[in-house]
């Protein structure tokens, strides 16, 4: 009898990939054979990083983390709906963060019509490390884009990215 394979999605903009998505990914790969790190595009935000300059952060960032015994990673692009994109990659789980109870209130509203799409696709919440609750990737762009030390949020490789590209845009300090 051959296994299926356990695949999951982790959805987000990461503009950029923070410590506290890392989290996340870092336990989700113990959970599950495949994990797919679903890079959306999200009209309602504006966009430091352009999609491909996302998907290499999050590859460069993540490498480390697949095999010994935990899943394989890939990481893809989509726009449009979650749900039908996880049907596309084959995920039964979408892995989700939790920070605070107000992530919570929009997380069940999403998971709620969800449900309604595809009942056969589960989403699991993992809350965050307390260390990594605080942070979020609109504040870390806002603090590199002041000239602010943003190493304490991101790796190093994100970080250097992010004070140059703040360096580009002209960022104050």
């Amino acid at each position: 009898m051959t296994k299926e394979q356990r695949v999951a999605l982790y959805p987000g903009t990461f503009d950029p990939l923070t410590l506290g998505h890392f989290d996340i990914i870092s336990r989700a790969v113990k959970l599950v054979d495949h994990l797919v790190i679903g890079v959306a595009t999200n009209s309602s935000k504006t966009a430091l990083f352009t999609m491909e300059e996302r998907v290499a952060m999050i590859r460069h960032d993540v490498a480390p983390l697949a095999g010994n015994g935990h899943a394989s990673i890939e990481v893809k692009s989509f726009k449009g709906l979650l749900i039908e994109f996880a049907q596309q990659v084959g995920a039964k789980v979408i892995v989700r963060g939790l920070r605070a109870v107000s992530d919570f209130e929009y997380e069940f509203q999403m998971v709620g019509m969800n449900q309604r799409l595809r009942s056969d696709i589960e989403t699991v919440f993992l809350m965050a490390d307390p260390h990594h609750q605080a942070i979020a990737s609109r504040l870390v762009k806002e603090i590199a884009l002041l000239g602010g030390d943003v190493t304490s949020f991101t790796s190093p490789h994100v970080a250097n990215i992010l004070r140059e590209r703040a360096k580009h845009l002209g960022a104050t300090k």
